[in-house]
């Protein structure tokens, strides 16, 4: 008994280390944001004892957190005004997460359900698509966008977010819907339901959490996205890993404001995944169990 005991505990100590390694560098950052410049390089580093400020986030927001004045508009928003590429990041992400589950989810549910000639060639080819380094397609795209007029828009960049996590979520999607009984469709379609009826009513609520867990997926991937918005757009926005690596000033890289807007870009992500908490817990248990 003691035993079992002992162990418990050493596992619960090395779970809380594990924690602790991995939430540092997140803490460290987000305290960078709050430092003043002469607090970020100083040896040994300040960790809790430093003087809290705001000034990075002002220049990032363009808005003055002043507690004697409350909230006020900088004027020319800031020396890194970034207000507009975080939109422009939240929009970019979202709407490609929402084409991409759809596209992969019917696409899944064909691939899963039906008896397709060639199907096991097909769903290789799939991930061999995934498998392809993003830089090798980066140039033909630009080509292939400036001739379609698709460069430095919203919509390109959209586009190429979903072509980019499209096989990676038809793959997991597919091995959600292989996951749940094929006896279900099967009855569903004796009583004379539909196979859109019963991907509608039946087969859709049961994989809802492997669907949640993908989007967060496709969402994370868009949100960090590098190469593809710094090669199809040029001047009319930037989304945020691209904008923070303009943070260079005549003395070196701003890093107070990096970490402003790192630490804000933080926020939409965490935000998105307790939207879908829930069932996304479902979709990472989901098929652990076998009949």
């Amino acid at each position: 008994m003691m035993g079992s005991t002992s162990r418990e505990v050493v596992r619960a100590v090395v779970a809380w280390l594990l924690v602790a390694l991995f939430a540092f560098p997140i803490y460290y950052w987000i305290t960078v944001a709050f430092k003043p410049e002469r607090d970020i390089f100083a040896l040994p580093p300040k960790l809790f004892d430093f003087n809290w400020n705001l000034s990075s986030f002002e220049e990032v927001f363009g808005i003055s957190f002043g507690f004697d004045k409350g909230l006020e508009v900088l004027p020319g928003g800031g020396n890194f005004y970034m207000l507009p590429n975080l939109w422009a990041s939240i929009v970019i992400a979202v709407l490609s997460t929402l084409l991409t589950v759809i596209v992969a989810t019917l696409a899944s549910y064909a691939l899963s359900r039906m008896r397709i000639r060639g199907q096991h060639h097909f769903v290789f080819f799939v991930l061999s698509t995934r498998m392809m380094p993003p830089v090798a397609i980066a140039i033909p795209m630009f080509f292939i966008y400036k001739n379609f007029g698709l460069l430095d828009t919203y919509t390109g960049i959209i586009l190429a977010h979903a072509l980019m996590n499209l096989p990676l979520a038809v793959l997991l999607l597919k091995s959600f819907f292989d996951d749940i009984p094929t006896e279900i469709d099967e009855a569903a379609l004796i009583d004379g339901a539909s196979r859109v009826l019963i991907f509608r009513k039946i087969v859709m609520p049961m994989a809802l959490g492997g669907v949640a867990a993908t989007a967060v997926l496709c969402f994370v991937f868009s949100w960090t996205e590098f190469l593809f918005v710094l090669t199809l757009t040029q001047t009319s926005f930037k989304t945020v890993p691209v904008a923070a690596s303009t943070f260079v000033t005549s003395t070196g890289t701003a890093w107070g404001n990096m970490a402003a807007l790192g630490t804000a870009a933080m926020i939409p992500a965490f935000i998105f995944i307790l939207l879908v908490q829930r069932n996304l817990v479902r979709g990472l248990t989901l098929g652990s169990l076998k009949q």
